[in-house]
């Protein structure tokens, strides 16, 4: 590998780490567009971000564990389990351009949407889904969409912001999730034999960069009110979902 190739890797990492640390998630939709325009093989760039994920969901709930809200992290982690083997089973049947364009799609249309809903009404009104089916559901397409196209953080996300979470609450729900799910994405990819010796230097490599971008991401996030958060991360979706889109138009 090229010095060149592995600054241009590092800081994509750094990009991602400082984008999960900050909102909670979206590190893996903008970490993976990024290293495909890179002479990268596929399953190194998939393996790094799976471990560079994981690491940055150890190291972020280990600081703010006290916010994670339980009651909602147990029925997303459950349904998604069961969701796995249904993504595995979609991703050899639906082409995977189809899935990303709808999904982006998708994603676009709830981001604006909650971005510019509050034109149209008198009174603000959130919508909280607190019943634990809703939990279930959300789970469940986090389960599909994340073995099968490593989407797993969209869904939580939108379920935690249509519930309506304190961004501490978010963002450590969000991350205590990651952790759970991405040790059993990484030990999946570990037994099929995606590791390589490339995986290994790129993540050595990378962890000064995930290092600071988990330190500049909690800044940022504990300085950002509430509302605003609220506003950023639906901004984000719809920036996400475009990216999907687009990704799988050309």
């Amino acid at each position: 590998m090229s010095i060149p190739l592995v600054i241009a890797v590092v800081l994509v990492v750094f990009l991602g780490a400082l984008t999960r640390t900050t909102f909670g998630f979206g590190e893996a939709v903008v970490s993976m567009p990024l290293l495909t325009l890179l002479p990268v093989h596929l399953h190194t760039s998939v393996s790094l971000v799976g471990l560079v994920g994981l690491t940055v969901a150890f190291l972020t709930v280990t600081t703010g564990w006290r916010h994670i809200h339980r009651r909602a992290l147990i029925p997303l982690v459950l349904a998604a389990l069961v969701g796995i083997p249904f993504g595995l089973i979609m991703v050899t049947v639906v082409p995977t351009k189809v899935v990303t364009g709808v999904l982006g799609i998708a994603l676009m249309a709830y981001g604006i949407y909650s971005l510019i809903r509050h034109f149209f009404a008198y009174t603000e009104t959130k919508d909280r889904l607190h019943h634990p089916l809703w939990g279930l559901l959300f789970g469940f397409a986090s389960g599909v969409f994340g073995s099968a196209y490593n989407f797993n953080g969209v869904p939580v996300a939108v379920y935690g912001s249509l519930r309506g979470w304190h961004p501490n609450n978010f963002r450590s729900t969000m991350q205590a999730y990651f952790f759970i799910s991405g040790t059993l994405i990484v030990t999946g990819q570990a037994i099929s034999g995606m590791w390589n010796m490339n995986v290994f230097a790129l993540y050595l490599f990378s962890l000064p960069a995930m290092v600071a971008g988990i330190v500049v991401g909690t800044l940022l996030h504990r300085n950002i009110p509430t509302v605003k958060f609220q506003r950023y991360v639906f901004l984000l979706i719809a920036s996400l979902g475009l990216v999907l889109f687009v990704k799988s138009a050309f």
